[in-house]
């Protein structure tokens, strides 16, 4: 059974977003999951992420690390930015 989702998620700034995508990039074009597959676009502050599986499980368990990353990266910048 294939499993798909997007999640759009609203960053605070084009500077932030292009960060996370950036981050993100080594993961998109070389995946660490063979039964899964992740696309990322994104609109004005939005980031667009969308991933196919081959499985819930693997689903699952593909937007919890990509979530995770992202949240770790936007915490970094926040750090960055307050230390400035």
């Amino acid at each position: 059974m294939k499993a798909k989702a997007t999640i759009r998620l609203k960053l605070p700034s084009t500077k932030e977003l292009e960060a996370v995508k950036a981050s993100l990039l080594p993961e998109v074009t070389k995946p660490g999951f063979s039964r899964a597959h992740v696309t990322l676009t994104s609109k004005n502050t939005f980031l667009v992420l969308t991933a196919e599986a081959e499985d819930t499980i693997a689903l699952r368990s593909t937007l919890n690390a990509y979530l995770r990353w992202i949240s770790s990266t936007i915490k970094v910048v926040e750090i960055l930015n307050d230390s400035r």
